[in-house]
């Protein structure tokens, strides 16, 4: 009997003792952690629980790591603790930290593509941004890639993000079409993205992308030379970067398949990556009679229907710069 009483009154001791080490643990589960700022911290994948106990404890996230390895073991077959980029604020708890990670609610990072960048200068700063993962593989084609705002995770891979921007553009450009303006010297959609990529080159101003769509739609409907400087700059450089110096006489005069002062209708292919407002103002020009356009020193352009007209504008345009 005196037997049975001891062992009887261990297993009340071990029984109160875990009940009491439960209810520890659960207490340190809830308190708020160490930090006393915000911060990013990315898992790495593969890394297990106790890596991950360990590193928010480096981190300063969490206070104990034993605590938060015994609940995310009880735990893991329920919910299974995720990889990626994380933002923690301060003071969380280990609940609200391994909740963060078995969710996965990563960091959304985000990337903004300029309107009228080539191919290659998009590819340069797919190449510099942090977070993104892996090669492109393959050039994609100028004019391919709609310039916008593109949300991602850490680890995401770059050739994901170029497949995103192709579909934008491809879905951008469908809609541009199936909207077009009728009557338009435009044979279809691709000519668009080519006449939209001259468009965004020649002004910065989306409020007057439609008046400079009107002149080069004028001009090709009369059959005269687009005489597109950004065309010539775009046949010297291919696409590469910027000129870095003015045209001049010599350039307008070298052959090229892009010098719209030598060739009819437009380029063979798009010069730049254009957006949206340059799309639209492409397949929905202004109505206007203009023919000519020539920069007014203030950022923006002053338009002309002759060529006598324009003459003076673009002496007016010399006296300017030789002031500057």
């Amino acid at each position: 009997m005196r037997v049975l009483r001891w062992f009887g009154f261990l297993f009340a001791v071990l029984f109160v003792g875990l009940g009491a080490t439960s209810f520890w643990v659960y207490a340190q589960f809830l308190l708020p952690g160490p930090s006393s700022q915000s911060m990013v911290i990315v898992i790495p994948k593969g890394m297990g629980i106790e890596g991950i106990a360990d590193l928010l404890a480096k981190k300063g996230v969490i206070s104990s790591p034993l605590v938060f390895r015994l609940v995310a073991r009880t735990l893991e077959a329920e919910k299974p603790l995720r990889a990626g980029e994380f933002e923690f604020p301060a003071k969380l708890t280990a609940q609200d930290a391994m909740k963060a990670l078995q969710e996965g609610r990563n960091v959304v990072r985000r990337l903004t593509i300029a309107e009228g960048l080539t191919v290659a200068e998009i590819l340069s700063q797919l190449a510099e941004t942090e977070g993104l993962s892996g090669r492109v593989h393959g050039v994609p084609r100028e004019g391919s890639l709609l310039p916008e705002t593109y949300h991602f995770s850490y680890g995401d891979k770059r050739d994901e993000l170029i497949q995103r921007m192709q579909k934008a553009m491809d879905e951008a450009l469908e809609r541009g079409w199936r909207s077009r303006a009728p009557n338009l010297p435009l044979a279809d959609a691709r000519q668009v993205l080519i006449l939209a990529s001259i468009i965004e080159k020649e002004t910065g101003r989306a409020d007057e992308r439609a008046h400079v769509a009107a002149v080069f739609i004028n001009r090709l409907r009369q059959g005269m030379r687009l005489q597109s400087d950004p065309t010539v700059a775009y046949g010297l450089t291919s696409g590469n970067g910027p000129l870095g110096r003015p045209l001049n006489r010599s350039d307008l005069a070298r052959p090229s398949p892009f010098n719209t002062y030598m060739i009819k209708g437009l380029p063979p292919t798009p010069i730049s990556n254009p957006g949206r407002t340059a799309l639209q103002a492409a397949v929905r020009p202004a109505f206007s009679s203009d023919l000519y356009f020539v920069a007014d020193g203030s950022g923006g352009h002053v338009f002309a229907r002759s060529l006598k007209e324009h003459n003076r504008n673009v002496a007016r345009w010399r006296k300017l710069r030789a002031k500057k």
